[in-house]
């Protein structure tokens, strides 16, 4: 059984617009880079063809990896709960520091750089389900506690 991929409409935008760009731009230049590439002559020392042949594969793959998303796919639902779920925005103090804003998105979303994290991520599963003003203590994957207090939920 394939695995859901949980994405936010943006996310899905994103992964279409990338499929988009793949198929009708990659694609096509890459085809007239390995075009230009087999004019050269010899293929054996050729770096050219070898760069555009590795190109080639990693476009096709990526293809692939994003139409394998885009058939196993569900939208993250509105959510009127105050609870934090996946979809939400929140703003959390981690062990007392500086509060930040996240917001819990599925797994190929996840971007903590960007306040984007994870809810199979330890702080975002630890914090699903509550409330804000709760504090929580979570371990992560590293067995660290780490004291996790949602300040605001959105």
């Amino acid at each position: 059984m394939e695995e859901t991929n949980i994405l936010t409409k943006q996310g899905l935008k994103n992964h279409q617009d990338e499929l988009e760009r793949l198929k009708d731009v990659d694609r096509p230049n890459n085809l007239n880079a390995l075009r230009d590439a087999r004019a050269q002559g010899d293929l054996s020392e050729n770096a050219d063809y070898d760069s555009a042949r590795d190109e080639q594969a990693r476009i096709e793959a990526r293809i692939k990896e994003i139409e394998a998303v885009l058939k196993n796919y569900e939208l993250i639902k509105l959510d009127t709960s105050k609870k934090v779920n996946i979809g939400k925005t929140v703003v959390l103090e981690i062990n007392g520091l500086e509060a930040k804003e996240y917001t819990i998105v599925g797994s190929l979303e996840a971007d903590p750089l960007n306040g984007k994290i994870s809810n199979e991520s330890a702080i975002g599963k630890g914090v699903i389900g509550h409330k804000k003003g709760q504090t929580i203590t979570i371990k992560t994957e590293t067995l660290n506690e780490v004291k996790v207090h949602i300040v605001n939920v959105k």
